[in-house]
């Protein structure tokens, strides 16, 4: 059966979204290879079988690559395929964007924090 966009924002959302690929993508922008462990660490609320699923859908829509080391204990790493990278200039203004949101957030009086992750460390915006 045929598929029918009405508008193209509807064929990216259909690829990244939810609540989980673009914060995904953002790491990989960002460090360029993780491992499990490490999007586990950089995405607290994410769980692990939500993890796999996402990463696994990101691999079959081509954003991203799986290389899996042959070593005991296993080691698997994940990073954007040149398809993924082109989403950078996306990734970065829904970045942005979301940064100005939450000081419009803040100047309306709503307790909110932006949590910045600077390599391993995890910094409480409070601006």
């Amino acid at each position: 059966m045929q598929k029918i966009y009405n508008i193209g924002v509807e064929a990216t959302i259909e690829v990244i979204g939810g609540k989980w690929k673009p914060v995904i993508l953002c790491h990989l922008n960002h460090h360029s290879k993780l491992r499990t462990n490490e999007f586990r660490r950089l995405i607290p609320g994410i769980s692990q079988k939500m993890l796999t699923n996402q990463l696994r859908e990101l691999e079959q829509a081509g954003l991203i690559n799986r290389q899996v080391f042959n070593q005991v204990p296993p080691k698997v790493e994940y990073s954007l395929t040149p398809y993924g990278e082109e989403m950078e200039p996306i990734l970065s203004l829904l970045c942005v964007w979301g940064e100005k949101h939450i000081e419009l957030l803040k100047h309306k009086g709503e307790d909110v924090i932006l949590m910045q992750h600077d390599d391993d460390s995890t910094i409480g915006q409070t601006s």
